[in-house]
């Protein structure tokens, strides 16, 4: 049985000359207000540092206590005593991990270009607070980058990066702008090629999964992006327009693009394994035996745990999770694919977008800050703003709630459900979150980017023609 594909609808760039682009003034504004969003992210962190400090660095008077009941605790601060940061040691190289899980020697729970921006951020630190300042100015130009790459892709929707309360609460709570900007530059790479200079699809294709294999050496997340854009080099790009002559998928196209992001990887994580293949494997075997508890934040914890043993939990959650993502991905892929079958275009962000909600619903693991990932894509897919405000909602009261009530736990106060806000507020968190990535994964497949490739071509390349219908 045949399959047709719908030919692409006509959009202003096939008809008539590109839009106004994102001017340098429009993209300034984008920018310094990110800018100033991103220092008031920093001075929420800092409220936790000093005023004074013990001979490790360590703030004080009463670290433990304000960093949860003032709801400034920050990942990058906490970190200072613990992993050998505060000594300075370069990560990996002398590390490992103990039996009982622990990290010794330097190393990080983190991929290595994450662990070198630590490093870097504590070369010139005696505290935490200085610590967390350095580490601050390292990140700021990458969220600056993302909100100046956004804007350029998708015009004032850019605000919702730039302005949002995710970056308030979030920007400087671990060590996320970077692996955000590695994942819009692939995407911003992909639509806009090199400017007015004229550069074939694969070639877009290849570096945009090169700046994939560099988010992959940052935190892992970008690495399934790859998928769908392989999928959309199989298929020859936007409208087919990329095929060879008399070929309906283009394998060595799509090949390129894994073996971009793949080599990519191996070079920057190759000389680490070298040097210290132990140190650099531990910041793997780390993650992979984290438990699923009350830290975690995720669906697992909150919906298992109730009805079973810890031992359980783990046992079931340790399959569980990576099984369900793996089918999260899949169901992703072929829905986009589906929709390729209609329109002739291989929706590559709009999967992207669906599978980062897979594995945000279904990992075992669900940090507060790992909202930063979704937001460039409430940015570059056009869902209505009421998603946007629903999960910024939800968001809130699990960024809030989660440390007001470890708070509450830890400081002997009542934190039952019944006791007062802060449980409740995760619980709102939780599985409001939850809810709301489930329907986005079919929300994103279904909507249309908010960018048009077509006004960033050269020449003849600007005005398309409409496909007309083939069989698949």
């Amino acid at each position: 049985m045949s399959v047709t594909r719908e030919a692409a609808p006509p959009t202003p760039a096939d008809t008539g000359p590109a839009p106004e682009r994102f001017g340098f003034a429009a993209a300034a504004v984008v920018v310094i207000l990110c800018g100033l969003t991103l220092f008031l992210g920093f001075l929420n962190k800092d409220r936790c540092t000093g005023p004074e400090f013990d001979p490790w660095g360590r703030s004080t008077p009463n670290y433990e206590e304000r960093n949860k009941g003032d709801v400034c605790y920050s990942d990058i601060q906490h970190l200072w005593i613990g992993r050998d940061i505060d000594r300075h040691v370069f990560p990996y190289v002398d590390g490992g991990i103990t039996e009982q899980g622990a990290l010794v020697g330097g190393t990080v729970e983190y991929p290595v270009l994450t662990g070198v921006l630590i490093w870097l951020g504590a070369i010139f630190a005696d505290t935490d607070a200085e610590f967390l300042l350095f580490s601050s100015i390292l990140m700021i130009p990458f969220g600056i980058g993302a909100a100046y790459m956004l804007g350029k892709l998708s015009r004032w929707r850019a605000l919702i990066w730039a302005i949002g309360p995710p970056i308030v609460l979030y920007a400087f709570h671990n060590w996320d702008l970077p692996v955000v900007a590695s994942a819009v530059a692939a995407v911003y790479v992909m639509a806009r090629g090199w400017g007015r200079t004229p550069r074939t699809f694969q070639q877009r294709a290849v570096v945009a999964s090169v700046f994939l294999g560099i988010g992959f050496a940052f935190k892992l997340y970008p690495a399934v992006f790859v998928l769908p854009l392989a999928l959309m080099a199989l298929t020859g790009g936007e409208d087919g327009r990329e095929l060879p002559a008399d070929r309906k998928y283009d394998w060595v196209a799509a090949s390129r693009v894994a073996l971009a992001a793949i080599v990519t990887a191996i070079l920057v994580n190759l000389p680490f394994a070298l040097v210290g293949f132990e140190g650099w494997r531990a910041s793997f075997t780390f993650q992979q035996l984290r438990n699923v508890d009350i830290t975690t934040n995720s669906i697992w914890f909150w919906g298992l745990r109730p009805f079973m043993s810890d031992e359980a939990l783990q046992s079931i959650s340790d399959v569980a999770s990576p099984l369900t993502m793996l089918l999260s991905f899949a169901l992703a892929c072929w829905l986009g694919w589906r929709r390729f079958q209609r329109t002739g275009t291989y929706p590559w962000v709009q999967v992207s977008g669906a599978m980062l909600c897979g594995f945000l619903l279904l990992h075992k693991v669900h940090s507060p800050q790992y909202t930063l990932w979704l937001v460039p894509m409430f940015v570059l897919i056009r869902v209505h703003w009421g998603w946007v405000a629903a999960y910024f909602t939800a968001d809130l009261a699990m960024g809030i709630g989660i440390f007001r009530w470890y708070y509450a736990i830890q400081f002997g106060h009542p934190s039952g459900i019944y006791d007062g806000l802060s449980a409740q507020a995760v619980v709102i968190g939780v599985w409001g979150r939850a809810a709301l990535l489930a329907a986005l994964f079919f929300v994103f497949i279904k909507s249309e980017v908010t960018f048009d490739v077509a006004k960033y071509l050269p020449g003849k390349d600007r005005h398309r023609k409409e496909k007309a219908p083939s069989p698949v």
